[in-house]
């Protein structure tokens, strides 16, 4: 079938935003000749792919389903003009990374102040999400590599996996409010308190819920939420008992202590992953040698 590449991408633009009118900023073109560009795909393709009314801009399933296809290969054009622009330097360019906002905070800061400085020139754009989402990211091409939980089930489609770092993942609490440091408890004991843990976006969710199903038990948590900051803000005044990774637990902490658990719960790792099937920036190459 021929179909213009301006037509698709013309589309993507649309179907990123929803708007006609962005579309036509974003394109430097009329919203006319957006329109236009629209009706010609459709016609050429054989099927409506919007549905417009007077206040918003939707896709149909069609619409979708094309959208699914085109948005990687516009990111893979894209990330190929930035790379041969960078004409395999590190004097300019893009580096694209994805990672959850804990492990940003609590582990990514000094490698990016570390890349930073040896290479000013280069872009560095960070994208915060959940580390399942980090995965779709990858898989959709719009960042170079990501660096997340793992087990993650967001990376079955990746095979390009390196541990960078193991920790383990332990219950907290405020010994004013849950005086158990003398006791060592069974996880069905946890079931008698309030917890406190990520909401069900997380990695570390499906972790913690796939830990009390193996042992034939229903964990019902008291508060969700997608900060493990906050967790531990509200571990501190008494709210319950927060499940987090330690590597947030801040030295020095003397409010909260580590609940004793009958039994050994599995270590977690941090990884990078990138797609072995896109091309990889040498930015990207000389931040993953450095992790």
């Amino acid at each position: 079938m021929d179909v213009n590449y301006e037509l698709y991408k013309v589309f993507y633009h649309v179907a990123r935003t929803l708007s006609f009118s962005e579309a036509s900023k974003l394109l430097f073109i009329s919203q006319s000749a957006v329109s236009q560009s629209i009706k010609v795909l459709e016609k050429k393709l054989g099927q409506s792919l919007f549905l417009r009314s007077t206040k918003r801009v939707q896709l149909t399933p069609e619409g979708e389903i094309l959208f699914k296809h085109i948005e990687p290969a516009m990111n893979l054009i894209r990330q190929g003009e930035n790379q041969l622009l960078e004409a395999n330097t590190l004097n300019g360019g893009q580096l694209r990374i994805a990672a959850s906002d804990t492990i940003c905070r609590y582990f990514l800061v000094p490698y990016l102040n570390k890349f930073h400085r040896d290479h000013p020139n280069v872009h560095i754009k960070v994208t915060n999400s959940t580390s399942i989402d980090c995965a779709h990211l990858l898989e959709t091409g719009q960042v170079d590599f990501v660096i997340i939980n793992f087990p993650n089930s967001g990376l079955s489609n990746v095979n390009n996996i390196r541990a960078i770092k193991e920790f383990q993942d332990v219950f907290v609490a405020n010994a004013k409010y849950f005086p158990l440091q003398d006791k060592t408890l069974e996880l069905r004991e946890l079931l008698n308190y309030p917890i406190m843990m990520l909401d069900r976006k997380s990695t570390t969710s499906e972790f913690l819920h796939s830990l009390f199903q193996k042992s034939q038990l229903d964990l019902v948590p008291e508060i969700e939420l997608s900060s493990n900051d906050l967790l531990i803000d509200l571990a501190r005044i008494g709210l319950g008992i927060a499940f987090v990774p330690d590597f947030c637990i801040p030295e020095g902490e003397r409010e909260l202590f580590v609940l004793k658990l009958a039994e050994t719960l599995p270590s977690r790792k941090l990884v990078v992953a990138y797609n072995e099937s896109l091309p990889i920036s040498q930015a990207a190459k000389q931040f993953m040698d450095i992790l």
